[in-house]
């Protein structure tokens, strides 16, 4: 079996999106704070998956910054520009909660590169799947602006860069950060060559994006699924919601290669999401994602980290969906798991099977390849 590969680098840390309080920046009444999308999450995690000995069952891939093609493949030469400018000065907003620091443009090409350098691998059968560990995050970037800590659209990049180059007829993104995928939804709303199913807390951010209603539009109406769950809900809600909607939408399209935005924010700890999932929720998702690309693409899979803001749970959730990746388990054991398991809210409740109910409805819909 081919391993699995690792994309991670310390200049991710580096990028600065100054300070911040809670989700808002600070001002003269708000105490300045650390900002939510602090580097230590991820840093980390990487400093998990090397005390565990992981790293050894990986396979590193260098990441390299992406170029201005393939950013202009989704973004706008003014959006670009915009974020070159804030950086080469003293930073400044490119959009809705995307701060730019200085030097943020060039991390964040790398980080855009790095997403294409796993994919890249993957596709090349280098390796049999990816995760790419990058900063900043990408999937609320729009074409024409940056949105929810994210500058360049680094899922986007790699759905557009691998039908481009590898010419890929289908490609699914399973987007299960606890915000809405707005900006990779935004790019392929009405292109029925690609599946995208966002899972995420209902009316999180953008408050007024995910709603079931938007299912694709023109000839792309049915390849976009949005699940939309009540806010507390977690273990039960979240895999019932894998197996009769996003599990059944990917064996009914059959896409060549499946993108996992993977955001660890629905963590039942994390500081802006208001989810109960565990490590244990991460790895069983994974896993089920897993199996169907075995079935419907030789088990190719993109994981692009995204979001997730608990600096004590990040770790144990990433360490849960590499393990999977990589069919080696370490000798970790999450010391949060048990207590998190005595806690109430774990089963499926009624009013989040209705929603499912609901977006199970849409499976019909999606373009059968």
């Amino acid at each position: 079996m081919l391993p699995t590969g690792l994309v991670a680098h310390e200049r991710y840390f580096w990028h600065d999106p100054g300070r911040g309080a809670g989700f808002s920046t600070s001002s003269i009444y708000v105490q300045p704070d650390r900002h939510p999308e602090d580097p230590d999450t991820k840093r980390r995690l990487l400093a998990l998956l090397e005390v565990a000995g992981q790293l050894e069952h990986l396979t590193r891939i260098a990441p390299r910054p992406a170029t201005m093609d393939e950013l202009l493949s989704f973004h706008t030469p003014g959006y670009i520009e915009r974020v070159k400018t804030l950086s080469a000065g003293v930073g400044g907003e490119a959009g809705d909660s995307a701060t730019v620091g200085h030097g943020s443009y060039e991390i964040a090409l790398l980080s855009a590169g790095g997403c294409l350098a796993a994919s890249e691998a993957v596709l090349g059968g280098q390796v049999r799947n990816a995760y790419a560990l990058v900063r900043p995050p990408g999937h609320h970037a729009e074409a024409d602006t940056g949105r929810g800590y994210c500058l360049f659209g680094n899922a986007v990049l790699v759905v557009k860069q691998a039908r481009l180059r590898h010419g890929l007829a289908r490609v699914a993104v399973v987007d299960w950060d606890v915000h809405h995928g707005n900006g990779t939804e935004s790019a392929f709303i009405d292109d029925p060559s690609v599946l995208t199913i966002s899972v995420h807390q209902d009316q999180n951010y953008p408050v007024d994006a995910g709603s079931l209603a938007v299912n694709g539009t023109g000839a792309g109406l049915g390849a976009n699924i949005n699940i939309p769950l009540p806010a507390g809900s977690g273990h039960g809600a979240y895999l019932d919601t894998f197996d009769r909607v996003v599990l059944p939408a990917l064996r009914r399209f059959r896409p060549e290669l499946i993108v996992i935005a993977c955001g660890l924010d629905a963590s039942i700890i994390d500081p802006i999401g208001r989810m109960l999932c565990t490590s244990d929720t991460y790895r069983e998702l994974t896993r089920r994602v897993m199996a169907v690309a075995d079935e419907v693409c030789h088990g190719r899979i993109v994981a692009t980290h995204e979001g997730g803001y608990s600096n004590a749970y990040v770790p144990f959730c990433g360490l849960a969906v590499i393990e999977e990746l990589s069919g080696h388990r370490s000798p970790v054991v999450d010391p949060y798991l048990e207590e998190f398991r005595l806690m109430a809210g774990h089963d499926l409740l009624p009013h989040q099977a209705a929603v499912i109910d609901q977006a199970a409805a849409l499976v019909p819909r999606v373009p059968a390849g």
